[in-house]
């Protein structure tokens, strides 16, 4: 081999090695005697050992048909694996399905750096539009506050902006609006959007208002050519401010221009006519429970989810605390409950489901990956709180398999988690996407199911009454 490309080679892993002290998960030093062998030989495919799942079969009769004889609905194919991992006795899911049931849905989705990236969010909320409709790309961040950060369906950059995140920098105010992340800009800041679908009808920007607030105009752009929307004035006693602007028909491109500072933004939420689900990935990079419990403004908050009026609250943290033993034994469990008490407090009327976190998997001393051994203590404490709090719960860890699942995805063909065992690759977000899109589908058509029941016997208490009223 060529001297340069040892030398070469060599430098890139001593390079390794140092981010290796900083993280060992960085860099796997296995592949390292690849890179002898000229080409590189693909790995052999490792076959994925399916997850054997007990097998759920949905039976509820209804009232005799005109025989008499009384006959099970049909509800197609039996309900998913998914759907026996969907905790909710107490039907707090209701809410949700009452509203997808009605044609209009909104769910906002916290998490951490999955769905930062809009992984298993987008593939979530790619199913339920398709089935029940598309309502919207729903909200969407000023800038990105990291170089991951998107929105599936949306393209986006921007341009001179302080960026602040809840928990993580100076500003220490929590006042960070719905995403938990605010941007602060003058004169000549710039945000700017493109939608893949022309089909959205109205944006909606969130700012704070405070005293001294500077100005912003928003345009748009498409086929019709370009159309100054409109601008706002952030000039105010503080609180959540709201602009919001009809879009021309056909366009793609959105700028948002700061003309007078400063202002302090937080997000655009896209819109569409009619009916349609508008599900809204709200990720913090790097975030635990306490974002939600303690790093928010409280006051603040809760007057931005009740602007948003979300059927639905899914909060999916976990993956970041399982690496901390004693966090997850002495703190997880309150914080989760703090959290999800002011959920309640803010929008009483709005469904919450907890998310397990994923199997996080870590290299033990044997060299064989394994399951972090706190999680599944994490997830049993956050079932038992889902519990008590009386909110639903969906169990992905399980779900997707149990312990030992990002071993077998990491050395399946394809692969579908990443070199740390802890973040999907596209294709194993789907697969995570895909499971909890099953169970909210068939936990709605029990909900239905169980309405029609509903009906039925309230149809069969007001004949029996009229049958034993006195005749005259």
């Amino acid at each position: 081999m060529p001297w340069k490309t040892i030398f070469t080679v060599a430098t890139f892993t001593a390079a390794m090695l140092c981010l290796r002290m900083r993280d060992p998960q960085l860099f796997d030093f296995q592949s390292v005697p690849l890179v002898w062998q000229m080409p590189v030989p693909p790995p052999p495919p490792i076959p994925i050992e399916p997850v054997k799942m007990p097998q759920r079969q949905v039976k509820i009769e209804v009232a005799p048909g005109a025989g008499g004889a009384r006959a099970p609905i049909d509800l197609g194919a039996s309900a998913s694996d998914a759907y026996a991992y969907l905790f909710d006795p107490t039907h707090e899911l209701d809410p949700f399905f009452t509203a997808l049931n009605s044609g209009q849905a909104v769910v906002l989705h916290y998490g951490d750096s999955p769905t930062t990236a809009d992984l298993i969010t987008a593939d979530a909320r790619a199913l339920l539009q398709k089935q029940f409709g598309d309502g919207g790309s729903g909200f969407v961040l000023i800038a990105r506050p990291w170089a991951w950060y998107g929105h599936r369906g949306v393209d986006m950059d921007a341009s001179n902006w302080k960026i602040d995140v809840a928990g993580s920098t100076e500003l220490k105010d929590g006042l960070h609006g719905l995403g938990a992340a605010s941007f602060r800009g003058q004169t000549g800041s710039v945000a700017h959007w493109t939608l893949k679908d022309p089909a959205h009808t109205r944006v909606e920007i969130a700012y704070l208002k405070q005293p001294g607030g500077g100005s912003f105009t928003l345009e748009a752009s498409g086929d019709h050519g370009s159309a100054q929307l409109g601008s706002a004035d952030t000039d105010g006693e503080q609180s959540p401010g709201f602009a919001s602007f009809a879009i021309p028909p056909g366009s793609k491109e959105f700028t948002l221009r700061v003309t007078r500072g400063p202002v302090r933004l937080y997000g655009a939420d896209f819109r569409k006519a009619g009916p349609g689900v508008v599900y809204s990935s709200l990720g913090i990079n790097g975030a635990n429970i306490t974002l939600l419990s303690h790093a928010l403004n409280g006051a603040q908050w809760a007057a931005e989810l009740r602007h948003y009026k979300p059927n639905l609250v899914v909060v999916a943290f976990g993956t970041n605390e399982s690496g901390y033993a004693k966090f997850v034994d002495g703190t997880w469990g309150p914080e989760l409950r703090a959290a999800v008490r002011r959920i309640r407090a803010a929008v009483p009327d709005s469904a919450i489901l907890l998310m397990s976190p994923m199997d996080r998997g870590e290299r033990k001393d044997s060299g064989d990956i394994g399951t972090v051994e706190a999680l599944p203590r994490l997830v049993d404490i956050e079932s038992k709180a889902a519990a008590e709090l009386g909110v639903a719960f969906f169990n992905t860890f399980e779900a997707m398999g149990g312990a030992g699942t990002m071993a077998r995805w990491y050395n399946g063909e394809p692969r579908l988690v990443g070199a740390d065992f802890i973040h999907p690759m596209p294709a194993g977000a789907r697969i995570v996407g895909g499971l909890l899109y099953d169970a909210l589908r068939d936990g709605y058509k029990e909900y239905k199911l169980r309405e029609l029941k509903k009906l039925e016997l309230g149809v069969e208490a007001q004949a029996a009454s009229s049958q034993s009223e006195p005749s005259n």
